[in-house]
């Protein structure tokens, strides 16, 4: 069985926190606002691998009312996703996504994220696609204010019945 899934997610950007994007911290004078790391990026995957198989969403395996996720690791989190995926029979075809900012650069680090997102995941890097684009200095994004991801995925195998 062959599944897709999508996800979004998106978090303001304020001071006196670290940028975590792909599960890697990037230098910047502003990071992202929100209960765990806030990483929009692995948050998104995170989201198009549950509803690929139909398991919800990030919020409801881990909700920001759970005092155990305040600060949590992003990659922690998309490692327990993936053992739900792995428990349910899913197997990861491929994952493209897109980071929304316009700053910082993302191009220096996609490589980089690409490995670390493979490696929490148990797939092949060239498996793992991350873009980016801005927002043509439109809307919180454009005004550099907060920073969205898109991701989608493929998946396939599950549990016959």
């Amino acid at each position: 069985m062959i599944r897709i899934g999508l996800g979004y997610d998106i978090h303001r950007l304020v001071k006196g926190r670290k940028l975590i994007l792909g599960g890697l911290e990037i230098p910047h004078s502003k990071g992202l606002m929100g209960h765990s790391d806030a990483d929009v990026l692995l948050h998104a995957i995170s989201d198009a691998l549950l509803g690929a198989v139909s398991l919800g969403d990030i919020g409801a395996h881990f909700p920001d009312t759970d005092p155990q996720y305040r600060n949590a690791s992003s990659l922690d989190l998309l490692k327990k996703v993936n053992a739900l995926i792995k428990k349910n029979k899913f197997s990861i075809n491929n994952i493209d996504t897109i980071i929304i900012a316009e700053e910082p650069k993302i191009i220096p680090y996609r490589k980089m994220m690409q490995k670390i997102i493979a490696r929490a995941l148990g797939v092949n890097p060239q498996m793992i696609s991350v873009k980016a684009k801005t927002n043509e200095g439109l809307g919180d994004i454009g005004g550099k204010k907060a920073i969205a991801a898109y991701a989608i995925v493929l998946v396939n195998g599950g549990i016959k019945k």
